[in-house]
């Protein structure tokens, strides 16, 4: 295949993570480019520089080891008036509360997410799963083997966060509802998109 010039590559890279519509990672970028990861890379840089220069309607996400494309925060006020027919309602305070101390404490399990908040959260738990924002990690070498659970990709999508070392400070106080509150300063100050959006325990509809 010819190589491409540095600005078809830019170009290329683009066409890649739209028709993508998801995450899509490093080393498949590099295979389909035909380029090391330190020049893939360099190109996202440049095409998330781009972007933000010209304050286009999209930008350039890295999370961890992958990168997607997703709607400017500035512009989510007018991205929500075009889609508010199937816009979802926010995390309710228990999801927040139970998604805070999995986000700070992962991988945890069910029980010590209960220790913390003192009441049951299986209901919640099952919730954030099939929300996509939580998954299981494995099972914790104890007796009954329980499953351990850590956030996903699509949580720092969410909340738009390239890793989990951009989460606020851990609150000095442990209580459950300062890490709810911490999180959702977060999320407010991210200013998300209507595609980052994610519902409360009793919605119907999965986060986008």
């Amino acid at each position: 295949m010819e190589k491409l010039e540095q600005k078809e590559m830019i170009a290329a890279l683009e066409g890649i993570l739209f028709a993508a519509g998801e995450p899509i990672g490093v080393e498949r970028l590099c295979l389909a480019l035909e380029l090391s990861r330190d020049e893939v890379d360099a190109l996202c840089k440049q095409l998330a520089d781009h972007y933000s220069y010209e304050r286009r309607g999209i930008r350039l996400l890295r999370l961890q080891d992958s990168y997607q494309l997703c709607s400017s925060p500035e512009y989510a006020g007018r991205i929500r008036k075009a889609f508010e027919r199937r816009k979802p309602p926010q995390l309710s305070q228990p999801a927040l509360e139970v998604l805070s101390i999995i986000a700070y404490y992962q991988p945890t399990t069910r029980a010590y997410v209960e220790q913390v908040r003192g009441v049951d959260s299986s209901y919640t738990i099952n919730l954030l799963l099939e929300r996509g924002l939580i998954e299981e990690a494995g099972r914790l070498s104890v007796p009954g083997r329980p499953t351990l659970f850590r956030t996903t990709a699509h949580f720092l999508r969410c909340f738009s966060l390239s890793s989990l070392e951009e989460l606020p400070p851990l609150p000095q106080t442990g209580e459950e509802e300062q890490l709810a509150r911490q999180l959702g300063a977060a999320k407010a100050e991210q200013g998300a998109s209507d595609e980052s959006q994610t519902p409360e325990d009793g919605g119907k509809a999965g986060a986008t």
